[in-house]
């Protein structure tokens, strides 16, 4: 299987079988985390970018009062920090949702190698956008989404991203391992809005969550009860499939 860094960098950029080579020598080594573990936490000196390659992760911080906000949900191949403009300390903790294996790419050898290769470049500034996109996108989710639509907006979100790299099936069909309490974390909302505003999503029969398994029945529909678009996603490219692939064992 491809390695869903590259799987997803091709949805921004046309990468030559010898850019994706370069991207794979540097995402080395990699190491393994628990789930819950701190990947890296607040005030920690930074001069690496963290790559997920399996695993979920996400970028949170504390409040004093001891309460929790999810800024971000990290999926295998998503950069945990901006590339381009690494700040020199963690402002936010990063934080395993599953057990996670990550690799470790310096920042100043990133930043020479897009400045080599421009379709590495253009690749890595896309990653950026998008990922500043999905962010903003998720403050409109606070400020004006019903609790209902954050729920389906977010599933509609993920289809897609996991979809960039792989990891939905032929219905629709994929891991949801972010638990009630992380959603809630996430979107502003309680336990109890959690899970009130699932038990409406279901009862529309658009979507359906067994376990830690999320399918969606009516993409379309979903898509219209969340005031779903995914242009602010920007894929501009479709891989072909008969692309060579570099695999995730080359991380190894």
């Amino acid at each position: 299987m491809a390695h869903p860094f590259l799987r997803k960098l091709r949805h921004g950029a046309h990468l030559t079988q010898d850019n994706e080579n370069v991207l794979i020598a540097l995402a080395r080594p990699v190491r393994s985390l628990a789930a819950r573990e701190d990947v890296s936490i607040e005030g920690e000196p930074r001069g690496h970018l963290t790559l997920i390659v399996e695993g979920w992760a996400c970028h949170y911080t504390t409040l004093e009062n001891g309460k929790r906000q999810i800024v971000s949900l990290y999926l295998p191949g998503d950069l945990c920090e901006p590339f381009g403009i690494l700040p020199r300390f963690m402002t936010n903790a990063i934080a395993a949702i599953t057990p996670v294996t990550i690799a470790q790419l310096r920042h100043d050898t990133m930043r020479s190698t897009a400045q080599a290769s421009p379709r590495i470049e253009e690749a890595l500034w896309w990653d950026l956008l998008t990922s500043f996109a999905i962010e903003r996108e998720h403050l409109i989710s606070l400020g004006r989404r019903t609790a209902t639509e954050r729920l389906g907006h977010l599933f509609c979100e993920l289809h897609l991203r996991l979809e960039n790299i792989g990891l939905v099936d032929d219905e629709l069909s994929y891991d949801m391992p972010v638990t009630q309490a992380d959603l809630g974390d996430l979107l502003g909302l309680s336990l109890v809005h959690v899970n009130r505003s699932l038990q409406e999503l279901r009862a529309t029969r658009l979507m359906s969550l067994r376990g830690r398994r999320l399918t969606i029945h009516n993409l379309r529909g979903l898509r219209e009860l969340s005031l779903f678009d995914e242009s602010y996603l920007h894929r501009v490219t479709s891989p072909s499939r008969h692309q060579p692939h570099a695999e995730i064992g080359e991380l190894a």
